[in-house]
């Protein structure tokens, strides 16, 4: 009984699962709750996990999911460990998901928690008052107001004022109510949550709306360039569900607007912001987030976050790219502590010293100027083979991330690294390789504006499901293990 009590820390993989079965059999959701954080000393870890793929596979749970989780909590299912749930999904509201989220695991999962593809358009304040065409599926205009977005029209109630524009299906032809197209104000931006359900309609309409400026019901005299801004949430190609191959996603759609705007306008369609992983902006927004979460827990903040999700180039490549930023970051910080830095020089400069695109800005230099709201702006994606990937798309994107820096700077709130780890139970499988990270073959399901490099889609770590995931990153950090039975003696 003695060594049924003893504890186990710091032991690795083979070990402790090793432990686990002779001391209380194979784990079950039962026996795995003890496993967690109660028995820990409060590490400065957290985790960002995927959804589809990992947790569940179109509405069905998969069987490992429980079982993760329950390390993880404490026996009346509430996190005793910093954890988000981050998903490129952007067709339910976070507190939806999070209810779902809790139906599914059995524990207790926060709004705060949830990070939908659209979660940090809450950052892009310069928008929220403008009047912006969105497009996607389910509660989308409850979604954009929930941002912050107070003037919005659906790309379905655009066409009911202009029925004239989507002629695609004779069927859904019909004469306009009144005339209310000398009334309808301009557009002046657009948000892209998600894949809309047919896409032909969608397709035209927000293509009208980019050559005419904004006001669909007149003809252009000439083609705007650079046209309106275009923010878009979730670049995912594929995603899984219950199919047995994968599924369009968002980044399909993407992928044939750009194609098409391009073949009728000769010009290349650019993004005002790209949004949703591999996104720099969704991980600098769940970092923040995560330090909210461990302070609240009573940690003294994260060093260290474990992006566990099933695809090689969002899941992975982001939490690679992510990395990557924060070893850059935290070098120039190490650099500009030891050098005396002048009191007048602004946080905000401070840090676009350390851009993410390695491009060094001295203190005698003038500020960015602002960028312009109105269009688009045009940027160069020519890059040298050198070059680090660009993970920041557009102007008004970086001053958003370096706004976000500063606010973190000013906490003190700063991780050390980011590690990834790769789950085969969704898109990505050993039976089903898509990506061939192992192999000869090189895909490339990433969006066109992010330079790829293979290396970053590579995972630290590479296991079969979110249990093993949860347990390897709770071993690796010293976690400890207790005997059920002994526990309650």
């Amino acid at each position: 009984m003695a060594s049924r009590r003893a504890i186990i820390v710091g032991c690795h993989n083979r070990l402790c699962h090793t432990y686990l079965c002779r001391s209380i059999g194979s784990p079950t959701p039962s026996t795995a709750r003890y496993f967690h954080s109660e028995l820990l000393p409060k590490g400065r870890f957290g985790f960002l996990f995927d959804i589809d793929g990992v947790i569940v596979r179109g509405k069905k749970l998969l069987p490992s999911a429980q079982e993760a989780f329950q390390m993880l909590t404490d026996r009346h299912g509430n996190f005793q460990v910093p954890a988000l749930f981050v998903t490129n999904a952007g067709n339910s509201l976070r507190s939806n998901k999070a209810r779902q989220l809790s139906q599914w695991l059995g524990i207790n999962v926060e709004e705060e928690q949830v990070v939908m593809s659209h979660s940090p358009l809450k950052m892009f304040r310069q928008f929220h008052d403008k009047h912006i065409l969105i497009n996607g599926q389910g509660p989308i205009k409850e979604i954009a107001q929930n941002i912050g977005f107070t003037n919005v029209t659906t790309v379905d109630e655009l066409c009911a004022f202009f029925p004239f524009l989507d002629v695609m299906d004779h069927k859904r032809r019909r004469a306009p109510p009144c005339a209310f197209e000398d009334y309808f104000p301009p557009i002046e931006a657009l948000v892209l949550f998600g894949e809309p359900v047919k896409w032909e309609m969608p397709l035209q309409l927000i293509l009208d709306v980019l050559m005419a400026d904004g006001k669909p019901n007149t003809p252009p005299n000439n083609l705007p360039y650079p046209h309106l801004p275009v923010l878009a949430c979730n670049m995912d190609l594929l995603w899984m569900a219950e199919a047995p191959t994968p599924r369009f996603g968002h980044g399909c759609f993407l992928l044939a607007m750009e194609s098409v705007y391009q073949k009728i306008t000769g010009r290349e369609l650019k993004y005002t912001a790209l949004i949703g992983k591999p996104s720099e902006i969704t991980y600098h927004h769940a970092d923040y987030l995560l330090h909210q979460q461990a302070k609240q827990l009573g940690i003294d903040g994260i060093q260290t976050i474990y992006c566990i999700g099933d695809n090689p180039e969002t899941d992975i490549y982001g939490g690679n790219l992510y990395n990557q930023y924060l070893r850059k970051r935290n070098l120039q910080r190490q650099q500009q502590n030891s050098a005396p830095v002048s009191q007048s020089t602004s946080i905000k400069k401070k840090l676009r010293m350390a851009q993410v695109d390695g491009e060094y800005i001295s203190d005698d230099e003038e500020e960015l100027p602002a960028a312009d709201m109105g269009h688009a702006p045009v940027i160069e994606s020519p890059m040298d083979e050198d070059e680090e990937p660009e993970v920041v798309v557009g102007d008004v994107a970086r001053e958003v991330v370096l706004s976000a820096e500063e606010a973190n700077d000013t906490q003190g709130l700063y991780t050390e690294g980011c590690e990834s780890i790769l789950v085969c139970t969704g898109v990505f499988s050993e039976e089903m390789d898509l990506f061939s990270f192992k192999g000869q073959r090189s895909s490339n399901h990433n969006h066109r504006d992010f330079v790829i490099n293979p290396e970053l889609k590579k995972p630290n770590h590479m296991v079969a499901n979110v249990c093993d995931a949860v347990r390897l990153v709770m071993e690796k950090e010293g976690a400890a293990l207790k005997d059920l039975r002994n526990l309650k003696s």
